[in-house]
């Protein structure tokens, strides 16, 4: 570059700069005049220096309160509200500074100067400090640097994250370095809106993923949030909270703290934090802004609460203050890496307190004295005077005769003071604000030995120290890298940013209820995902010395067996746990949904397990089974025992006088229906569903046949005796009986054969009758089918039933009607009452049923049909003739001669003369 041309330029802009402000003063009619003149207060050392740092810090919580009336002229304002903590890093800057001037390795021809001013912890203060550093003058001209001196190397500061913003949007403007010790704010990492911003303390996106982690390690759930109105409190709480509601979390509550303290809005955040049932409160914020509220809580007696705190107050005496550890005791927070500093105590308590405005301040509100001996006798008048005016002694004190008691001796020690300024027990921003001082001196010593011809400028040139321009410097301090002093820690930028690494501390009262901050685990941005945290959390103390990591869940988690119910208007972690539906099981705690148990299976009575369905069919092994088993047994051995009865008296007038084909047929198919009963039984298989179904068809089928094929020939024997008036005529013989009764049961037989080859019964699963069990039964395969041959077996009921009730008025003796007509009846009354049993109950009591009208209607036959042949046959033999067997004449008057006893009929006597007799 051509130095001729700019130190031409430099020396005109510098001459422009005093005219203007000569001109200004003299006219105050000019056109271009200075409009104000900063009240700033700091160290400045540039005499006789090769490179000027500047540094800026928030030595004061706050500006004095302004004169709104506009009538007068407005001043610069000054500050108030000394802060001994931020004075501790204003001295630490003048250490490093101090210690690196002595070294020979580091800048062995460069003597650092620094400019250091008070941003007063406002951005106004921030901006005035940030124009006045960059004009080189106490009278700020933008966009010039007025001035000789030594040239300006980087801006140290400037405290707060709002600070840091305002004043890297004006340094950008002049791509002017700054780097910052305090300002963490993840807004600052754009490098288009803040090109020349760099900082030696961890982005905020690494504190607010910390403490994401730290909540979901704890499992809370319901938590609350309160953040400073700055950029540094909104930008890290939202961070914060879009983390962890991604995880499930739910915030309580988010509050705001003013920045300017308002008492209505401290009362609505004590309130808030009072009403709310999150035990949790994560709080984003700077010590300052804060305080008021730690007060108004302590003033609230407010305990039982866990505080989550960043960087910026964790480890602060501000906030630790004498009866808090009620409120505050067993905080947990992010803490800066903490490092001791060799020397630094003692050159902390070797100021001198003459030195400069700034530390007389200090000294004086240390010590709660003045160094001024006017002011110092002035208070001591003033003193006297409120003693004298009460009634006291009007006698001078020694105050007034001698030495005032205000009056400090600038001797007094401070070893004994025990303040947070001569505190470096937890030197974190404080190690922040040496790596920044230091991470400049590395900078411009990287350029100080710049070879020429291997520079990293245009042509390989190297700037020169004396007179380098902002960029240059720029370009070293974003490749710089070295170890800091003493720590030996690694210091690099990345666009920026250095690593997230914090301690977690822990705030734990001691006996003498002075709360110690204890390191309980580290964060460490760089390590794996799942290794990034590590928590002792044995060693962790809890508000009110609890043990027992507290909870803080808005509802309580759902235990296995139970859903989570979302509450309409509230948030997600606001749930009613609902117990799952029978069938449904939730295995996990806070289960969403309810797991359908597959068909075979049922859920438990906690609903946390499906088990196996209960397999239920009627067993042989069962009482039931065995009785009804049992009772089919004792009626095919009645009916077999009937059959062989008579068998025994084939020969007699009786069983002659019985078709003894029709009857065989008749037991046979009694035989066939109580066997069938116990097919139904056991474990249904394809062989028994299709036995059990067409076994009973065709038994009742063969059954109703035979009763058909006599019932038959009595009707027409009867309906031809009446018409004639000869009873001797038989309409129809015996092979036309049994051709009747085949032709019929036939018909049965074919459908069912059908039924089998196309749509067979078969055993299937039934899951729908009742939900704990699995039904174990037979598909009939075909309705249709099923309906034909059951209704086939209705139809022939019917039919008997009608013959019979018609023959039931012929001639007794016998009186076959009207047994039939009774058998009938009893078998339609035990179908007509298994249809609505059959369907009222379910599973193996189905069968039960089905078994039962089946063993029912069978003994009804059996007993209706030949109880009374039996009854002649065994107990009364000597009826069993010829002669009885013969229907009497009916008298002409139409009265009866027998008895409703007597066992002989009409239709016996037609077919007694024939020897073939019917039913």
């Amino acid at each position: 570059m051509d130095n001729t041309g700019f130190n031409w330029k430099y020396r005109l802009l510098c001459g422009l700069c005093a005219f203007l402000h000569f001109y200004a003063s003299i006219s105050a009619e000019s056109s271009c005049k200075l409009k104000a003149k900063f009240n700033l207060s700091g160290y400045r050392n540039v005499e006789k220096k090769k490179v000027v740092m500047g540094g800026m810090f928030p030595v004061h919580r706050r500006i004095a309160s302004a004169n709104t009336n506009s009538s007068s002229v407005p001043l610069s304002l000054g500050c108030e509200g000394f802060n001994f903590r931020t004075f501790r890093w204003t001295q630490t800057m003048l250490f490093a500074i101090d210690e690196i001037n002595k070294r020979t390795d580091l800048l062995p021809d460069t003597d650092l100067g620094y400019v250091i001013y008070d941003s007063c912890f406002t951005i106004s203060k921030a901006v005035e400090g940030t124009l006045t550093y960059l004009t080189g003058q106490e009278e700020a001209v933008p966009n010039y640097r007025c001035g000789t001196g030594a040239p300006l190397a980087a801006l140290v500061g400037a405290g707060g994250s709002d600070l840091s913003i305002a004043t890297a949007r004006i340094l950008g403007l002049y791509y002017f370095p700054q780097v910052s010790y305090a300002s963490s704010c993840s807004v600052l990492d754009s490098k288009f809106q803040f090109p020349t911003f760099l900082r030696t303390i961890p982005n905020d996106v690494y504190q607010s993923e910390a403490m994401a982690r730290l909540v979901l390690h704890f499992g809370w759930t319901w938590v609350g949030t309160i953040a400073a109105d700055d950029d540094y409190g909104k930008y890290g709480i939202k961070a914060f909270k879009e983390q962890v509601e991604e995880a499930g979390v739910c915030i309580s509550f988010s509050e705001t703290l003013p920045k300017v303290s308002s008492p209505e809005d401290i009362q609505r955040i004590v309130e808030t934090v009072v009403e709310s049932t999150a035990k949790i409160i994560v709080v984003f914020s700077s010590d300052v802004d804060l305080s008021p509220l730690i007060q108004e809580l302590i003033q609230h007696n407010v305990t039982n609460r866990t505080w989550i705190a960043s960087e910026a107050w964790v480890t602060s005496a501000l906030i630790n203050q004498p009866g808090v550890s009620s409120l505050l005791g067993g905080t947990l927070g992010f803490g800066l890496k903490r490092a001791e500093i060799p020397g630094l105590q003692r050159y902390l308590l070797n100021i001198d307190p003459y030195s400069n405005p700034l530390t007389e301040e200090f000294w004086e509100t240390a010590f709660n004295c003045t160094l001024d001996y006017g002011r110092a006798l002035r208070l001591a008048k003033e003193m006297t005077k409120a003693a004298v005016e009460q009634g006291g002694n009007t006698s001078l004190s020694r105050a007034v005769r001698g030495v005032p008691e205000w009056l400090c001796s600038g001797k007094e020690s401070l070893e004994k003071l025990n303040n947070t300024y001569s505190d470096v027990t937890q030197l974190r921003i404080t190690y922040s604000v040496y790596k920044a001082v230091y991470t400049v001196a590395h900078a411009l010593h990287n350029m100080e030995i710049c070879e020429p011809g291997l520079g990293p400028f245009n042509n390989n040139s190297c700037a020169d120290i004396t007179k380098f321009e902002p960029w240059q410097l720029m370009y070293y301090l974003k490749n710089v890298w070295f170890q800091v002093p003493h720590t030996k820690e690694p210091l690099f930028f990345q666009d920026g940013d250095v690593d997230g690494y914090y301690d977690i501390i822990n705030w734990q009262v001691k006996g003498d209820g002075e709360i110690s901050y204890v390191t309980i685990g580290q964060f460490n941005s760089t390590a794996a995902p799942d290794a990034m945290m590590t928590i002792n959390n044995a060693s962790i103390v809890w508000n009110n010395d609890e043990l027992e990591t507290p909870r803080s869940v808005c509802s309580e988690s759902c235990q296995p067996g139970t859903r989570k119910g979302i509450r309409q208007g509230e948030p997600v972690c606001c749930f009613d746990c609902i117990p799952c539906a029978d069938g449904e099981i939730s295995n996990a705690t806070d289960a969403r949904e309810c797991i359908q148990c597959t068909e075979d299976y049922w859920s438990n009575a906690a609903r946390d397990t499906c088990v196996p369905k209960t397999i239920e069919f009627l067993d042989f092994s069962e009482p039931l089974g065995i009785t009804l088993m049992v009772i089919s047994a004792v009626g095919a051995l009645i009916t077999l025992a009937v059959g062989m009865v008579f068998l025994v008296n084939l020969g007699t007038p009786l069983v002659k006088a019985n078709d003894p084909i029709l009857s065989f047929s008749l037991l046979f198919s009694l035989v066939v229906t109580f066997l069938s009963s116990i097919v139904f039984l056991g474990e249904p298989q394809p062989w028994s569903c299709m036995t059990s179904q067409v076994g009973l068809a065709l038994g009742f089928s063969l059954c109703l046949s035979s009763i058909m094929g006599g019932l038959k020939s009595l009707s027409l024997s009867l309906s031809h005796a009446v018409t004639t008036g000869n009873p001797d005529v038989d309409s129809l013989r015996p092979a036309h009986q049994r051709a009747l009764a085949v032709v019929l049961t036939l018909i049965q037989a074919v459908a069912c054969t059908v039924w089998l080859i196309i749509l067979p019964p078969h055993p299937v699963k039934n899951t729908a009758a009742q939900n704990i069990k699995i039904i174990l039964e037979c598909d009939e395969g075909s309705v249709v089918f099923i309906c034909c041959v059951f209704g086939y077996d209705i139809l022939l009921a019917l039919l008997a039933f009608i013959f019979s009730f018609m023959a039931r008025k012929l001639e007794d003796n016998f009186s076959e009607a009207k047994c039939l007509t009774f058998g009938m009846l009893v078998f339609f009354i035990v179908w007509s009452s298994f249809v609505p049993a059959y369907l009222s109950t379910r599973g193996k009591f189905m069968v039960a049923v089905q078994i039962f009208a089946i063993l029912a209607s069978s003994f009804g036959l059996l007993a209706c049909i030949f109880l009374p042949k039996c009854y002649v046959l065994l107990v009364k033999p000597e009826l069993n003739t010829e002669d009885m067997m013969r229907p009497r004449s009916k008298p002409r008057d139409g009265t009866g001669t027998g008895t409703s006893a007597s066992l002989a009929t009409v239709a016996t006597e037609v077919q007694a003369t024939t020897g073939n007799v019917d039913y």
